[in-house]
């Protein structure tokens, strides 16, 4: 079994809607107030033109802090915007297709819900890592949670790095922290007026 480390990294996911005007100042000055992972563009919008221009100001800020920068799903997108790898949300269906056009190097991520089984077929299939969740209660989403006995598990059986996400909030990273390697920060972060200040209260909850 791998040992864990000492504290959870962060892994920092966009709003599902960014102002190009502001957002990347603010993606700095949180960047630039802890240390962050990895960055996630989870943007709602399909449109290609936007999510290019947003990509792109993104991985001039991620990139000048040596910091990967994957998107969600849009695996065509990778190559072509200079991303670092993708986000899947499809549990394990499509890591192995994306391992296969990506290559060896690129960063390939699996949400899988609250499934540990989709979280060990995404592994099997060549994810770099999976996420669990929502962690906390939501609106969205069927209401299930991923509690702490899937964390606890898989950091006991699978060596694999794995994602808590959905919902955080100062209890529950300190609950997980033992369990997890990275914390899915987005909204919980974004929704206030000084998000580096929100992120700061999240990690020091870690202990």
């Amino acid at each position: 079994m791998a040992e864990q480390p000492e504290q959870p990294q962060i892994y920092l996911i966009t709003p599902p809607e960014i102002e190009l005007s502001s957002f990347p100042q603010r993606l700095a000055a949180v960047l630039d107030s802890q240390p962050v992972a990895c960055v996630r563009l989870a943007l709602a919008t399909r449109d290609e033109d936007r999510l290019a221009r947003a990509a792109d100001a993104c991985r001039e800020v991620t990139h000048a802090r040596d910091i990967a920068l994957v998107i969600d799903n849009h695996l065509m997108l990778v190559e072509r915007l200079g991303l670092d790898g993708v986000h899947l949300t499809d549990g394990a269906r499509s890591v192995r297709a994306a391992r296969k056009e990506l290559g060896a190097d690129a960063i390939v991520g699996a949400f899988c819900g609250t499934s540990r089984h989709d979280g060990m077929t995404a592994g099997e299939a060549g994810a770099d890592y999976v996420s669990f969740g929502p962690v906390g209660t939501t609106a969205l989403g069927d209401g299930s949670v991923a509690g702490r006995e899937v964390f606890e598990w898989w950091s006991q059986m699978i060596e694999l790095p794995v994602v808590a996400e959905g919902a955080l909030d100062a209890p529950l990273m300190a609950e997980l922290a033992p369990v997890t390697d990275f914390f899915g920060v987005g909204e919980e972060i974004w929704s206030t007026e000084d998000p580096a200040a929100a992120l700061g209260d999240l990690v020091a909850a870690m202990g």
